[in-house]
């Protein structure tokens, strides 16, 4: 695992020159260029086209899959089995990433979830994202979200598995939403959340001041503080780096202290960057804990066939 979380090290300093590329132009331009601010899929240079697949990291066992969403856009996206079935655990990861790069810079954080943490994981790429069709905003990605749940749901071989969603930064407001629309179905096992806001009109004054005064002409929303107190019976696993410079630590204390399901574990680590929280020390010994003391446990609800 320490092998692994070297190798992140370089993945991690992408996302960060895009969100010091956001704060220096966003003043200014976010009411009518505020979509390719908030969505900044072209950076790095060949994002858009040059996807890192599975081998470049020891994956062996995986399908690469375009998913049709309902409104007609191709999601690209990987599904990856531990490279041990015999030890698998029946849990399926649906992986939603942040606002920068595409799925294939997240792969080590997969490669661990499936090899080190023994369950499927499937990362989906927004719309406009990578080797995905259409434009990003938030109501595709929401259509999205709910496209992989979906597709999940559907394939037999997951059938019986508990779904955990996992959102880093813009992931963790993709899957709060998804929680909270979902959860009458039972069958989200667990929520991960790692550096995520209360919503992107919040985060605008301390992450980008000079473009406080035009928080209220933000219409990308994403309310998390809205969806995360509907959310119930859901274990949820917070994960707040207190050196983030993009998303302020309040931010994942607020929602920590809004959400009411339970069990709720907080879990934060004093040197994590906004970027580099998942490469601290503990990191996925804590999502380990999580998914053996407070997903496995759950009662599976066995979903029915289409």
């Amino acid at each position: 695992m320490a092998e692994m979380l070297a190798n992140m090290i370089s993945y991690l300093r992408v996302p960060v020159l895009a969100s010091s590329g956001i704060a220096a132009v966003l003043s200014g331009l976010l009411y009518f260029k505020q979509n390719e601010l908030i969505y900044p899929r072209n950076l790095p240079m060949g994002a858009r086209t040059e996807v890192p697949r599975p081998p470049a990291y020891g994956i062996q066992d995986f399908e690469e899959l375009m998913i049709p969403t309902p409104d007609g856009e191709s999601l690209s996206a990987f599904f990856i089995r531990p490279a041990n079935r015999a030890r698998a655990r029946p849990v399926t990861i649906l992986m939603f990433h942040g606002n920068a790069g595409n799925i294939g810079y997240r792969l080590p954080i997969a490669r661990i979830l499936s090899d080190e943490i023994r369950c499927n994981v499937l990362m989906l790429q927004y719309r406009g994202y990578g080797l995905s069709t259409g434009t990003p905003n938030e109501k595709g990605l929401t259509i999205d979200a709910q496209t992989g749940l979906d597709y999940i749901r559907q394939r037999a071989e997951l059938r019986g598995t508990k779904i955990v969603l996992y959102g880093q930064s813009l992931g963790g407001a993709v899957s709060i939403g998804l929680a909270a629309r979902n959860q009458e179905k039972g069958d989200i096992a667990g929520l991960m959340l790692e550096n995520t806001f209360m919503s992107i009109r919040k985060l605008i004054p301390s992450a980008f001041p000079p473009a406080r005064y035009l928080a209220p002409l933000c219409h990308q929303i994403w309310p998390s503080e809205e969806f995360m107190p509907q959310i119930d019976g859901i274990p949820v696993l917070f994960l707040s780096g207190l050196q983030d410079e993009i998303v302020p630590p309040s931010h994942m204390k607020q929602l920590y202290r809004i959400c009411h399901s339970e069990p709720k574990i907080w879990r934060d680590f004093k040197d994590g960057t906004h970027n580099d929280t998942v490469a601290q020390p503990l990191y996925f010994n804590h999502i380990d804990d999580f998914i053996r003391e407070h997903v496995l446990k759950r009662p599976t609800r066995m979903r029915e066939k289409d």
